[in-house]
């Protein structure tokens, strides 16, 4: 017994220094967190969704400037084709999984834990990030079936994305990874341009007309809802997260703190410029997740991740980026809470009164409180170590 301890130690031992060496590890209340420069860019990706471009586009109405309106537009999503700001966000978030699954896994795997046990606690995750999307956006809590729609949340592609990935990890070297992410995206692909849809034929991308939707329509009959798209995007969700996890590869690899930037720097300016060039043949369309808005998307992520990495865990500038490791640290339950419940409510016992002197600040500062409120309840949690973990 005492030997098979000892021959179980050295791998997880040596994970843990590879981790610490890379600035990815910070000892917090005597365990082991998060790496901070992830804590703090998923907070920052998160910021966005929960409340901050509400703010940002209020105060843009309130600004009588033309970078204002451009930057208004940027906090909304692209009609169709095309990419904006608030277009990277999901991906990034998705990316951000990947990471923080391959840190895991290298860990879980170094201290000796099980391929079935691995794969039971994937499954597990998923369900219940399928469940949070089916209470969060799918009107479960309505008890109305005609209301009811299992297939309506962004987390069911964060949970397909996070199984498949999970799968592929765990099995297969970095370079069989890339190899599927190419493989998937490809496929994607094909099957976008070669599955006829009856109306419309094959290769159409309009919302009414891609093979995607029709897919799930054929799937789906009665509960198809919106202009989101699932089965055959879970190939894309999937990729995503791989890309993540082979960033976080990069951050583990025995090389100085400089070569591990410029690799991830590297790497993001390459999968941009092929995301770039592929949109030539294959638009860059979030509804549908095609391949280059996922190399897109992957590229800016693995420069931000550089970036962070770069300014908080090799510099050491933290202190400007607490407001984000606040809500990084429970993103998901931020998500799910602001999608059941409107803060404005709360927000406007403290500025509802006001909002009808201000004029052209009205949004702003209803906006504002709204996310204050919000804010305020993680800082709680977060004083308190409450996460809430999945």
């Amino acid at each position: 017994m005492h030997s098979g301890r000892s021959l179980e130690a050295p791998p997880m031992l040596a994970t843990t220094r590879a981790l610490e060496q890379a600035g990815l590890f910070r000892e917090v209340q005597g365990e082991k967190q998060q790496p901070s420069s992830l804590q703090a860019l998923w907070g920052f990706d998160m910021f966005w969704i929960i409340g901050g471009s509400a703010v940002f586009r209020g105060l843009a109405k309130a600004l009588p400037w033309r970078i204002a309106d451009a930057c208004a537009s940027q906090l909304q999503h692209a009609s169709w084709r095309g990419l904006h700001f608030y277009d990277l966000l999901w991906p990034l978030f998705l990316f951000l999984m990947g990471v923080d699954l391959r840190l895991s896994l290298a860990r879980r795997q170094a201290s000796g834990e099980s391929d079935k046990v691995l794969y039971a606690r994937a499954i597990k995750r998923a369900l219940v990030l399928f469940g949070l999307g089916v209470v969060a956006q799918g009107n479960l809590l309505a008890f109305d079936l005609s209301r009811f729609h299992p297939f309506s949340s962004i987390l069911h592609g964060v949970a397909a994305g996070y199984l498949i990935a999970t799968l592929a990890m765990v099995k297969l070297r970095p370079k069989w990874q890339a190899a599927a992410v190419g493989m998937g995206l490809l496929t994607h692909w094909a099957l976008l341009m070669l599955i006829p849809v009856p109306g419309f034929g094959a290769g159409v991308l309009t919302p009414e007309g891609n093979a995607a939707a029709y897919v799930d329509r054929l799937i789906l009959g009665r509960f198809q809802y919106g202009t989101s798209t699932w089965f055959l995007s879970y190939l894309g969700f999937a990729s995503s997260v791989l890309l993540g996890g082979l960033a976080g590869e990069l951050t583990l690899a025995g090389r100085s703190q400089r070569a591990k930037l410029a690799a991830l720097f590297g790497a993001g300016a390459a999968l941009l410029t092929m995301g770039l060039l592929w949109s030539i043949w294959l638009p860059t369309i979030r509804l549908l997740w095609t391949g280059s808005y996922v190399l897109a998307c992957a590229g800016i992520s693995c420069v931000l991740l550089g970036l962070f990495h770069a300014l908080i865990d090799v510099c050491g500038f933290r202190k400007w980026a607490f407001g984000f490791t606040v809500i990084g640290v429970n993103a998901i339950a931020v998500y799910v809470a602001t999608t059941l419940f409107d803060f404005r409510h709360i927000g406007n016992i403290f500025v509802g009164d006001l909002l009808s002197g201000v004029g052209v600040w009205a949004e702003f500062l209803e906006a504002s409180a709204a996310f204050a409120v919000v804010w305020l309840i993680l800082y709680w949690m977060y004083r308190t170590s409450t996460f809430v973990r999945i």
